[in-house]
Parts: structure tokens; C-alpha cells; sequence
């Protein structure tokens, strides 16, 4: 077995942002192709229903592309049809051109039969929201109203039978999410989206790993098997593992030491290793909690020393850095955490609290990030 190459922390943070393109003010340029450019770096882009400030995938895309502008992801969904939505860890959008990487799950959840969660639909309420759909085309759950409503059986089950059998057809890949306005959705049959005659053919088994293992190294630069395969079971984690065993062999991916975490596996690919990003100009990132660099969080302290923790669901009293905190990036360093609140009727951004971390508050940082809250505050508002 190679060696390991030893590398510092600053180079492995360095690494990391590079991947995540947060060490540029404007890498994908602007317009859709950047948005659709971005998801595919990225892997997948997060979707989250809190709107305390703007939606994270929103955010997300923002923090890479300085002229994003909403009208852009809708585009690549609906238009392009470049991005679909689905589940990774979280729901998120995804490379459409990765779609056949997920028809396994999609086919899982079909032979699973209805979830327990949902026990109060049944195999007839998905085929009847499936018949109106081929039928009537595109149909937001607005526009079933024959509904009987029904008690709810968890904490996330909807009342409407009709919202709960679109769930599980999408889940089952039956149906995909054609366009969003906010949170609601348009739900289409997948062939008639896409515009396929013929639906893409599964991935084989290893082709899914294969997948995971190449989006990690492409979005992270620097890996370990639990970043890899963040959410993943074990034996996912264990096939994954044996992939790179055999890329170490074939010298397509190196192994890697990073000082201080050297009881956790790295590797990398060579041209990686062979150009070094230069230390981060100190450009200021106010990330979103979803932000695929904040997401993992003991990847997030290991690197950064950083812990990051999502106080939504923390009694106010308990709460350290506020409800929605968000980290600050400046350079390779974070710096800050704010927690911020959009008014929508004032127009304006609030800021509830500012905690400083890290090296902390140093000469001009303050007036740096209060330039970014500036453009931050105008998206926001922006419509």
C-alpha cells in the first residue's frame, strides 16, 4: 500500500472550498447554464420549506453565483428540465443526467409497499391520482379537491389522501415534480416531463456506488468514506470503500494523511494533490445551515473548528448563537455566526444576533460582512 501524502489542515480546507467553489466571487457566471453548472459540481442542492429567510436552495445557489436570480432554477426545472427533484439525504435537486442513479430507490419504495407513516392511503389512491394525471396533465395538489379528509397518523402525514398518494408515487418515481411556485408543487408523470420515449435503464448496483464515490471526490476534492457517503448504510459505505481500495491500486486516487485527524482515511486524486489551491482570498460567504459545506457537521468541525448546531428545534433558552444562525465564511476561516430574519413587510434583514467565533472579530472584518449582509438584504428582498 502507498503511503499516506501528509497534508495540513489549511491545505485540506483549502481543497475542500475549491470543490465548493467557494473560493471564487463568481465561478459558473450567471444566468440558468451557471445554475445548472452549480448543481452539477455540487452534486445536489438541498430543499428545505423554512423560510425565515430566503429557502435554502435559493441560498445555496446564491452563495455561488453572485447574479443568481430565482427565475434561473425554475428554468433548468421546468425549461431545460436539466435538474429533477428527489432524496438524497434530505429532498434536493439533482443532475437529471444522474436520474438512472436513482431508479433503484425509486423501484425499492414500489416493492415496499405504503409506509406505515401513510397508512391512511391505499394502493387505489395512488392509482387514482396517477389516472387524473394522465388524464388532465400537470396538476398541483390545489387541484384535487374531491378529497375526504382524513386524520392525520404522524407528524408529517397530510390530510388530503390525494397530497399523501403524490408523495408515494414520487417517492416511487412515478411521478416527478415538474415546477415549484414557493413550496407548491406542479407533479407530472416522469416520460411526459422528460419528454423520453424510452425511460432511462436503471443503475446496476455498482454503477450507484460508483456515482456516490465520483460526485464526493468532484464536490469535496479531499474524501473519507463517511463524507462520501454521508447518510448512507453500512453496506453501502463498505462497497464504496472497496472502490477506492482499487483506485489506490490503480493510482487514480492517492492516500492522504490530514494532520491532527489522522485516525479518519482521506484520499484524493492526484492532480488534486499535484496543484494545491492558493490560500482563499477573503471573500465573505454567509452560507445557509443546508449548505453542502455546512451540512456535514463533523466534517465542518474537523476542518474548520467550527460546531456548527441548528438551534430551530432548541428551547429558546437553550439556544447559543439564535434560531436561524448561519455561519460566516471569511476567506477559509469562519468567523461569525448570524442569526437573521427577513421582514417581508419592512423590507429589510434583520439581524437577531451576532456571535463571534473562531479568530473573531480582527481588523475590517466587521465592515466587510456588513458589506455582504447589504447584498445579501437586496436578494433577499429581490422578486
Amino acid at each position: 500500500m502507498r503511503s499516506a501524502v501528509v497534508i495540513s489542515p489549511e491545505q485540506a480546507r483549502r481543497i475542500w472550498l475549491h470543490a465548493q467553489r467557494l473560493d471564487e466571487r463568481a465561478p459558473f457566471g450567471s444566468g440558468p447554464e451557471a445554475t445548472r453548472a452549480a448543481v452539477e459540481r455540487l452534486g445536489y442542492v438541498q430543499i428545505d420549506t423554512i423560510n425565515v429567510i430566503e429557502r435554502c436552495h435559493h441560498h445555496i445557489l446564491w452563495s455561488r453565483i453572485p447574479e443568481y436570480r430565482r427565475a434561473d432554477l425554475r428554468h433548468v426545472q421546468s425549461v431545460d428540465k436539466s435538474v429533477f427533484e428527489y432524496w438524497t439525504h434530505a429532498l434536493a435537486y439533482i443532475p437529471t443526467e444522474h436520474y438512472r442513479d436513482f431508479l433503484p430507490d425509486m423501484r425499492a419504495q414500489r416493492t415496499a409497499g405504503v409506509p406505515k407513516w401513510m397508512s391512511t392511503i391505499t394502493e387505489d389512491d395512488v392509482r387514482r391520482v396517477l389516472r387524473v394525471l394522465r388524464l388532465e396533465g400537470p396538476l398541483t395538489i390545489r387541484d384535487f379537491k374531491d378529497d375526504v379528509l382524513v386524520e392525520k397518523t404522524h407528524l408529517w402525514a397530510s390530510r388530503k389522501p390525494s397530497k399523501a398518494a403524490l408523495e408515494l408515487a414520487f417517492a416511487r418515481g412515478q411521478v416527478t415534480v415538474s415546477a415549484r411556485d414557493g413550496m407548491v408543487k406542479t407533479y407530472d408523470l416522469p416520460a411526459r416531463h422528460f419528454g423520453w420515449e424510452q425511460s432511462p435503464r436503471p443503475a446496476s448496483e455498482r454503477q450507484v456506488h460508483t456515482y456516490l464515490l465520483d460526485r464526493a471526490l468532484r464536490a469535496q476534492g479531499l474524501i473519507s468514506i463517511d463524507s462520501a457517503c454521508y447518510g448512507e448504510r453500512p453496506p453501502v459505505k463498505a462497497a464504496v470503500r472497496a472502490l477506492v481500495d482499487a483506485r489506490v491500486r490503480r493510482r487514480h486516487l492517492l492516500p492522504v494523511t490530514v494532520e491532527g485527524l489522522e485516525k479518519v482515511p482521506h484520499w484524493a486524486e492526484p492532480a488534486v494533490l499535484d496543484a494545491p489551491p492558493e490560500p482563499a482570498a477573503d471573500l465573505v460567504h454567509i452560507l445557509s445551515p443546508f449548505d453542502p459545506l455546512v451540512i456535514q457537521r463533523k466534517r465542518l468541525a474537523a476542518y474548520f473548528g467550527y460546531d456548527h448546531v441548528f438551534e430551530a428545534y432548541v428551547p429558546k433558552a437553550k439556544r447559543l448563537y439564535g434560531y436561524f444562525a448561519l455561519p460566516v465564511l471569511v476567506g477559509d476561516e469562519v468567523v461569525a455566526v448570524l442569526d437573521l430574519k427577513t421582514d417581508r413587510e419592512q423590507g429589510r434583514l434583520l439581524v437577531q444576533q451576532w456571535t463571534w467565533v473562531g479568530a473573531g472579530e480582527t481588523s475590517g472584518r466587521r465592515s466587510a460582512i456588513e458589506s455582504e449582509l447589504e447584498r445579501f438584504e437586496r436578494f433577499q428582498l429581490a422578486r
